[in-house]
């Protein structure tokens, strides 16, 4: 079964680790895997390439069938393998719904904190604004605060109830990130219990980016 998958994946990136989670959690260790350097271009490479035209990771082939996309990738192996592993779409539709409202809410929080990490990166350095890098901060904070008050008024541990779910498998790693990259922990108490509860989740721990685990974090988010 999992023989027949293939993943290539960059440490460090949500979108990968979603999929490893998703995998770890339907029971399917033992599919084949690539771990890929960004700094070296390696996503660019013709083998990728020829899975993922758009030369970005994760790429995923699951026999003949490929599913690139992250969100994507996660749900045909939970709708392909439902029976096996944890469930993380529940059969309950109140419970289905908060699931997934979480789940893709994710995308939101995701492409905040994106636009912040790669401000310096996307915009030449003569046409950046330190009045327009303030304000998508500022937006990160707003949304950040949002998931804080969800924590707040869920109870369980997780972000969608009390059972891990196709919410906490993409949404956590976004989270594991603003925190390697200095989000406060005093600041966000709820959203720091969640992650710091995690991360000995057997799927989260077999599946931790290999370079966090060697390199420190930073404080590039002291101030969200």
């Amino acid at each position: 079964m999992a023989k027949d998958m293939t993943l290539w994946w960059g440490s460090g990136s949500p979108p990968c680790w979603r999929v490893m989670i998703a995998l770890e959690e339907k029971k399917l260790q033992g599919y084949n895997q690539k771990l890929l350097s960004f700094e070296k271009g390696e996503h660019k490479s013709k083998e990728v390439m020829d899975v993922n035209p758009r030369g970005q990771l994760p790429a995923f082939k699951c026999g003949d069938k490929i599913i690139n996309e992250s969100y994507g990738a996660c749900f045909f192996l939970e709708c392909e393998y439902m029976s096996q592993g944890t469930k993380l779409i529940p059969v309950n539709s109140s419970e289905k719904a908060l699931v997934l409202q979480r789940t893709f809410e994710g995308n939101t929080l995701h492409q905040k904190m994106v636009d912040v990490f790669m401000y310096n990166r996307r915009v030449p350095e003569n046409e950046r604004q330190e009045s327009a890098f303030k304000r998508l901060k500022e937006t990160l904070t707003g949304e950040v605060q949002m998931w804080e008050g969800h924590l707040q008024k869920t109870p369980g541990g997780f972000l969608a109830g009390k059972s891990f779910s196709m919410a906490d498998v993409i949404v956590y790693p976004s989270v594991a990130l603003l925190f390697r990259m200095g989000l406060s922990e005093k600041r966000y108490p709820k959203l720091s219990e969640y992650h710091k509860n995690l991360k000995d989740r057997p799927s989260i721990k077999a599946t931790w980016p290999p370079l966090w685990k060697d390199t420190p974090g930073q404080d590039f988010l002291k101030d969200i």
